[in-house]
């Protein structure tokens, strides 16, 4: 299978099982109380750290037409016409984008500690929950990598509020991650396991990834599952009928009921953890079978590129851009992250559960 990045790539706006686009209020989140935030995963969630890797240019999205709608058209690393679902939550929690990147904020050390108190954004395009995931482009950061540079962070704002007051803050900052589609393009494209071996595999090192963080003081966890992937532009090429290709959703589904046993297992047996999980299967599968409820035209194409092109400065994007589902062969629109970034922060129950996102930020939990 082609080239792939994205982990939650497709999360909507479902408040109830009965309707489906519906207003709804969002809670505010008190300005004086925002948490930091740390992001941790794939292409989903990256907003530049690729850019300072020497990786293959597939992925990396620093150049047009990534960011055609981002201020100034800048294409920032972002693999979006705009702003990313990491983006999209942040802004819900009250910052006007995502937290920098740990390599960006590197390259900027006079600016270091005086920003990593709002959080760091770790995510990096091509990585994955194992690390070999994404081996092919070289300087991939697996999720462990992240870890190993929040640990660099860490130890920063110990320096400036010391160990307790680091403890405190870190305890109420929230931990959002976005992993493991990758893992799975990189199964079907070289399957050297079975099915079972390789979800056992990821959900033994997605657990010694999480109680690592929590051993740091990570106690808030937002986690995003893995989407129907199959449904991908990329992936339908491998449908003669240029539908979905279900061996790679079969496998998401059953990879979210087994996240969530982890994670319910998990919080019983570390004190103080909590989290939420984002269906991304559930939600994407709704949409994608009631698009015109949310003004999406289109489903199954990519607005820059196709199926087998990358976007790039000679693939033209389509002008409604806010109709397509997919920006390009593997990921959403800026319209598609802001949906799903709703959903993540005020969704119900049905497709966020235990809570959201928004009471996982708040001190009630």
């Amino acid at each position: 299978m082609a080239m792939r990045f994205a982990s939650g790539f497709l999360l909507f706006l479902f408040m109830s099982s009965s309707s489906i686009a519906v207003a709804f209020h969002i809670p505010v989140v008190n300005v004086t109380a925002m948490p930091a935030v740390f992001l941790f995963g794939d292409s989903t969630f990256d907003v530049g750290t690729n850019n300072f890797l020497n990786v293959n240019q597939t992925i990396k999205a620093n150049f047009l037409y990534n960011g055609i709608d981002f201020p100034y058209s800048t294409p920032t690393g972002r693999f979006s016409n705009g702003y990313n679902t990491a983006d999209q939550i942040v802004r819900l929690l009250g910052y006007k984008r995502s937290t920098p990147s740990f390599l960006s904020l590197l390259n900027h050390s006079s600016t270091f500690k005086g920003r990593i108190l709002q959080g760091v954004n770790f995510a990096s395009g091509g990585s994955g929950l194992l690390d070999k995931t994404g081996n092919q482009f070289n300087n991939s950061m697996s999720l462990r990598k992240q870890i190993d540079q929040f640990l660099t962070v860490y130890a920063n704002i110990t320096t400036i509020m010391g160990p307790e007051e680091t403890a405190n803050m870190v305890s109420k900052s929230l931990f959002l991650i976005s992993v493991g589609s990758n893992d799975v393009f990189d199964f079907l494209d070289n399957s050297t396991t079975s099915p079972g071996n390789l979800l056992y595999n990821m959900l033994s090192t997605y657990h010694d990834n999480l109680k690592s963080l929590y051993d740091i003081g990570a106690r808030k966890f937002g986690i995003i599952s893995i989407p129907p992937i199959g449904c991908c532009p990329a992936a339908r090429l491998y449908n003669n009928t240029g539908g979905c290709f279900e061996e790679g959703n079969e496998f998401a589904k059953k990879f979210y009921n087994a996240t969530e046993e982890l994670l319910y297992g998990m919080k019983s047996e570390l004190p103080g953890m909590t989290y939420s999980l984002g269906n991304s299967y559930e939600m994407t599968m709704t949409v994608i079978e009631n698009a015109y409820a949310f003004g999406i035209t289109d489903t199954a194409t990519a607005c820059c590129g196709d199926g087998k092109t990358q976007c790039n400065q000679k693939t033209i994007p389509c002008n409604n851009r806010k109709e397509y589902l997919f920006w390009d062969r593997f990921h959403p629109t800026q319209r598609t992250s802001e949906l799903a970034a709703l959903t993540l922060y005020a969704g119900s129950t049905r497709f966020v559960t235990p809570f959201n996102f928004s009471m996982l930020a708040s001190n009630d939990v």
